[in-house]
């Protein structure tokens, strides 16, 4: 039996309090990586941890309401890519748009990975469109006969997602780390 009852607006204590566990997460991710501590969090918000959980019954909810908004804005990017670009062009900025998101916060690329196969994760549905998305910029340039044809899209993310792993490791510059990455693998998948 699905439940089928009306969900009520939040208070606007609770509110309040929703925008105040994401603004501190945010912080906390960006100070600590995704392992950040949930306790901390809460006490930065003003909020005991029962709150959080109230809002965010698991760290994989708390991310996924930090990221759907970008997952949304990459599953949009591809669309306008698949239009307005060559099909080359459109899966260069399609994975670097990725990368760049996959390396906001140190840890995300590991939890994005683990994700790819848990169906289980808030993430893994949140991310589904973005990556269905994705998927489509991929066999554009392989019906164009730009992509080698048996590139999957898993394979392909697996390995956006190592370059903003290696990203996340390297004390150089990350944009030059990306680009020299990125500029490899290209040349493994695109055909002349």
């Amino acid at each position: 039996m699905t439940d089928t009852a009306p969900t009520r607006p939040m208070r606007a204590d609770a509110r309040r309090n929703y925008q105040r566990l994401l603004d501190q997460a945010r912080t906390a991710f960006a100070e600590r990586g995704t392992d950040a501590s949930l306790d901390e969090i809460a006490r930065r918000a003003g909020v005991g941890i029962g709150t959080l959980y109230r809002h965010f019954p698991t760290r994989d909810a708390l991310l996924e309401a930090l990221l759907r908004e970008r997952f949304t804005g990459l599953a949009t990017l591809a669309e306008d890519l698949l239009t307005s670009a060559t099909p080359r062009d459109a899966l260069t900025a399609w994975l670097r748009a990725f990368i760049t998101g996959a390396s906001t916060y140190r840890g995300l690329t590991s939890t994005l990975m683990a994700t790819l196969r848990d169906e289980t994760s808030e993430l893994h549905a949140a991310c589904l469109a973005m990556r269905q998305a994705g998927e489509r910029v991929l066999t554009r340039a392989q019906q164009d006969g730009q992509v080698r044809a048996d590139v999957t899209a898993l394979e392909l993310f697996t390995l956006a997602s190592g370059i903003a792993w290696a990203n996340e490791q390297t004390t150089t510059s990350a944009e030059g780390t990306v680009d020299r990455l990125l500029t490899l693998v290209l040349s493994g998948l695109l055909l002349d």
